[in-house]
């Protein structure tokens, strides 16, 4: 098969079995940049110059299902309020942009979306520290249409270990493993990407549901503390759960962790976060890049990934969670959210079959949001919603 056929066929394959990402950042770049702003940043033309997502490119990338992350940063003083206004700019977009985002809040809402043409329109919160430990919070968060919610981001939380943090409780704590089973009750997914891997591991013995990783990628291939090692993989089949791919260059390719490490210390020296994706950030990234060239990923280092992650969990437990709008640097031809076929031409070279990438782009993320969805049913037939609070579990 030419490098134009494989092409082809994977956005003949896209257009049957599109794209559920797990893990896109447009809310928070939306306030980044222009503070909700929406005809600033209308995403209905090109937003090339600004951001990594467009309706436009969503659709030449064969995306189906979108989830967006209403993340906030996890020093900022008041996360729930700001967790909030991340959740009403995606209810914002949704309304604008209904010709083409359709609200999922269940699988049935996915599988509804894909029939009409338009793409599901989910959230996940990434982070416990949006929350403010209260189990309450959590519920209301569910009310509001968050799907998923990542244990930690780059911080610790009172009750969960991050992957990028000193260890605080060893993994989950009483009350940490009390929000995870309150996520099961309501039918909201854990999500593991951001964990430490003794979080990680301490989750799947306290889960009744599937779990995910939004956008985490493979430890044995890419040595980075966000990756998930082969033992959590291992785990994913008897779970159910699934783990997503995730591009960003610095979690997917060894050559760029050592750069990342410097590229975020002189963030720092200039006084800004690590993280930041402002234009005034972008150029002092651009300034280091220029003296010190970064390690390129491409669409095969992502590829490679993809494929351990197969051979230890199995096609039916992976999945894509690009983290676009999220990253200042994104690999060769997965440049934004158009870029997606260009993946799956990848792994149409290397053998995998129709079935399996029917699986990997829609078929296992469906399933897993449909399984939380059974087994909060059973749960709520049987027990109210918890009152646990930290000081009562943790002391």
């Amino acid at each position: 098969m030419t490098a134009a056929d494989a092409l082809a066929t994977a956005r003949e394959l896209l257009r049957e079995f599109p794209v559920v990402d797990g893990h896109n950042d447009l809310p928070w770049a939306l306030r980044e940049q222009v503070r909700y702003d929406l005809d600033a940043r209308d995403i209905a033309t090109d937003q090339s110059a600004h951001l990594h997502t467009d309706l436009a490119r969503l659709r030449a990338g064969g995306v189906g299902a979108q989830y967006w992350s209403v993340y906030v940063r996890s020093d900022l003083p008041d996360a729930v309020p700001a967790t909030l206004e991340q959740i009403d700019c995606v209810r914002q977009l949704q309304a604008r942009y209904a010709k083409t985002l359709r609200p999922a809040l269940t699988a049935a809402d996915m599988e509804a979306a894909r029939g009409e043409g338009r793409i599901a329109s989910l959230m996940g919160a990434e982070g416990g520290h949006s929350i403010a430990n209260s189990l309450a919070t959590l519920r209301a968060l569910y009310t509001l249409g968050v799907r998923y919610m990542t244990l930690t981001h780059n911080d610790n939380v009172d009750w969960a270990d991050s992957a990028t943090d000193a260890p605080g409780v060893g993994g989950l704590s009483a009350f940490g493993r009390a929000v995870v089973r309150e996520m099961n009750r309501e039918g909201m997914l854990v999500d593991l990407s951001h964990v430490a891997a003794t979080t990680m591991r301490d989750a799947l013995d306290a889960t009744s549901a599937p779990v995910i990783f939004s956008h985490s990628s493979a430890r044995a291939v890419c040595d980075h503390p966000r990756n998930v090692p082969d033992d959590v993989l291992e785990r994913l089949p008897a779970n159910g759960g699934m783990a997503m791919v995730t591009f960003v260059p610095k979690f997917v390719l060894q050559a760029a962790v050592d750069w990342t490490a410097a590229a975020d210390e002189n963030m720092r020296e200039h006084g800004f976060h690590h993280l930041a994706t402002t234009p005034e950030a972008m150029k002092v990234h651009r300034a280091f890049e220029d003296r010190n060239p970064r390690p390129v990923a491409t669409a095969a280092t992502v590829a490679d990934h993809l494929d351990h992650m197969r051979e230890v969990a199995g096609v039916d437990h992976i999945g894509i969670g690009g983290d676009y709008d999220g990253t200042a640097f994104t690999p060769d031809g997965l440049d934004d959210v158009s870029g997606y076929p260009n993946l799956i031409a990848e792994l149409l070279d290397r053998g995998w079959s129709r079935a399996d990438l029917a699986k990997l782009t829609w078929q296992n993320a469906v399933r897993v949001l449909g399984a939380a969805e059974d087994v909060a049913r059973d749960l709520q037939a049987t027990r109210g919603p918890s009152n646990a609070t930290l000081a009562g579990l943790d002391g």
